[in-house]
């Protein structure tokens, strides 16, 4: 099925074709994407009003999230991810546990290369999503990953978070292989809040010492 302006652009952003700060050019998007400017137009009012977008005069711009929207957006991400974890410890099929496993199991062939691990990580979590076998949950969580899409970085740059993430998705998996409602939720819980604390200390860094 052939993808419209909307998606194609909110795929480009997520994909860090167009990351932060990056002005988005009607007739050029038009062009890359082979569409007329009409639907590109639309798409790009769309995604302004969903705070994809923000302008910068006359321009429009991917937004950036500060300090405070950060805060509050790890903070509905971490209660909807405990919710889908505890969920698909009561729904999870075995087969679906497999799946989870197996991406652990790859996932470590890609530690050193943050970019790959990053899109692993989120078909990681989009897995469990799925397994809470809750479709208004799963459509929740889609916008918030879509804002976690205006992130320039990823926490999992850091060094050695990437293993560290992969022992958190192990919990979290054993947990809901074993039923455990609880562990499953307390586990996701503490691996968001653990990637936090991470991009708030590389951010500190990055900005001598001072949270972006």
């Amino acid at each position: 099925m052939q993808k419209d302006a909307y998606t194609l652009i909110l795929e480009a952003i997520d994909a860090g074709t167009y990351k932060p700060g990056d002005r988005l050019v009607e007739s050029e998007l038009a062009e890359r994407l082979g569409v007329s400017r009409t639907p590109v137009r639309e798409a790009l009012q769309r995604l302004e009003t969903q705070s994809m977008l923000a302008r910068d005069g006359r321009s429009l711009i991917v937004a950036s999230l500060d300090h405070n929207q950060l805060a509050e957006l790890y903070t509905v991400r971490a209660e909807l991810e405990a919710l889908a974890a505890r969920l698909a410890a009561r729904h999870a099929a075995p087969e679906e546990v497999r799946v989870m496993q197996s991406m652990i199991e790859e996932d470590h062939q890609k530690l050193g290369d943050p970019i790959a691990l990053s899109r692993a990580n989120k078909r990681f979590h989009r897995q469990i999503h799925l397994a809470s076998h809750n479709r208004y949950l799963v459509q929740q969580l889609d916008l918030v990953h879509r804002s976690m899409a205006l992130l320039a970085t990823t926490s999992l740059a850091a060094e050695g978070r990437g293993e560290v993430a992969l022992a958190e998705h192990q919990r979290i998996v054993d947990a809901i292989a074993a039923g455990d409602e609880d562990e499953a939720g307390a586990a996701l819980r503490a691996h968001i809040s653990e990637a936090f604390v991470t991009r708030l200390q590389s951010d500190a860094r990055a900005h001598g010492g001072q949270p972006s």
